[in-house]
């Protein structure tokens, strides 16, 4: 059995292309992300509740259960989004969720952060299954996955549906 290695890291990665880099949160990029901040399927309405989101976030990243990563156009070093792989990793697999702030949608940033997180994923933690979930009415989602090759396998219930992507390493 091959064993994976999950978060922490001796220093948190930083991954990056020409258009985007995956980096840690830090502390100031919180009030950008108050609207897409989310924890438990919850999302946050005050600053203050973004910042106790970003606290558990960065708890469950100590225990090894998550890697969350802001997005940054690099050519306006702005944080236009947020990528990572939630809830624990087991089986060799984890889940890969992103979110976007509305006004960089489109633009190609979200296909961008998640090829990296993918490889970053396969190359560096050692994950065999990459799985995510999203409501099967979330059609830009499905077209994104689809995209990137992932296969939609099931519907869960809550009319949600979850999609894979297999390693072939």
């Amino acid at each position: 059995m091959s064993r994976i290695k999950i978060p922490p890291y001796d220093e948190f990665p930083l991954v990056s292309n020409d258009k985007i880099s995956l980096r840690q949160i830090l502390h100031s990029d919180i009030n950008d992300l108050i609207e897409i901040s989310f924890y438990d399927s919850i999302q946050a309405t005050t600053l203050e509740q973004a910042i106790e989101m970003s606290s558990k976030i960065n708890r469950d990243y100590d225990y090894g259960n998550s890697l969350h990563w802001g997005i940054v156009d690099n050519q306006s070093n702005r944080i236009v989004g947020t990528c990572g792989y939630y809830r624990g990793f087991n089986k060799d697999g984890g889940e890969l969720g992103c979110v976007l702030l509305p006004q960089y949608r489109g633009q190609g940033f979200m296909t961008s952060a998640m090829l990296l997180a993918i490889d970053f994923g396969i190359k560096n933690i050692g994950l065999k299954r990459i799985w995510a979930v999203t409501s099967q009415q979330n059609e830009k989602a499905i077209k994104l996955l689809e995209r990137i090759n992932f296969k939609k396998i099931r519907v869960l219930n809550d009319n949600d549906a979850e999609f894979e992507l297999v390693s072939k390493q």
